[in-house]
């Protein structure tokens, strides 16, 4: 009985073991958006639904937090690079798990040429994104390629050619077919359906130990 006894032990030791080192297994969810105290995560998401906090922008900061949210171009082009697919392709990914949301591409360009040029060239970059969007099956009714910038936002203020202002920027524009309610429900679908998916996180099987009672017998 005592060797049963102590087999029994350490396989539930090493069970709970294995369940308390899953990522994030300790934290509440949402705990991505406010990494404050324990409780903050509700209160962010009770001032959000009243109106206090504004749900798109914490849903910005979230996005910007998980995948990088810009791409930029060669020299008067508005071709995608292969480097530029790839992290479209991780916006893209982030952007299919939220049917609810809409977003907005944003075109710019560096100091080079008059502003009608980059006015337009900004805008065909902008296009160029929602169009590889589009191509990852997302709806073109989520996404909009807004008139862009030009060169009037420069990341780094040179007069010369920038690979950093030619560029564009990807953001969470608001809620899809959104209505006059304040949230309309979207912001607590999206904290639900979350919740619901942690829930059915698969547990790691149990370490089973073998004790023989007349080893080598």
């Amino acid at each position: 009985m005592r060797i049963l006894s102590t087999a029994l032990t350490i396989l539930l030791t090493t069970a709970l073991a294995a369940c308390t080192a899953q990522p994030g297994f300790d934290k509440q969810l949402g705990h991505e958006i406010d990494e404050g105290g324990y409780g903050s995560v509700t209160r962010n998401n009770t001032a959000i639904m009243s109106g206090e906090i504004n749900a798109t922008q914490q849903l910005n900061v979230r996005f910007r937090a998980e995948v990088p949210s810009t791409v930029t171009f060669s020299f008067n082009s508005a071709q995608l690079t292969p480097e530029a697919r790839q992290v479209l392709a991780r916006q893209a990914d982030w952007i299919r798990q939220f049917p609810e949301l809409r977003f907005s591409v944003y075109g710019h360009t560096d100091l080079v040429g008059s502003n009608s040029y980059n006015q337009t060239l900004g805008k065909r970059r902008a296009q160029a994104v929602v169009a590889f969007f589009a191509s990852q099956g997302i709806s073109t009714h989520r996404l909009e390629a807004l008139v862009s910038y030009g060169k009037t936002r420069p990341v780094v203020a040179t007069q010369g050619p920038e690979e950093a202002n030619r560029r564009t920027v990807t953001e969470v524009a608001g809620f899809h077919k959104r209505q006059s309610a304040p949230l309309n429900g979207k912001y607590a679908e999206v904290i639900f359906r979350e919740y619901v998916e942690s829930a059915t996180r698969p547990i790691p099987e149990p370490t089973r130990v073998r004790t023989e009672l007349n080893p080598g017998g």
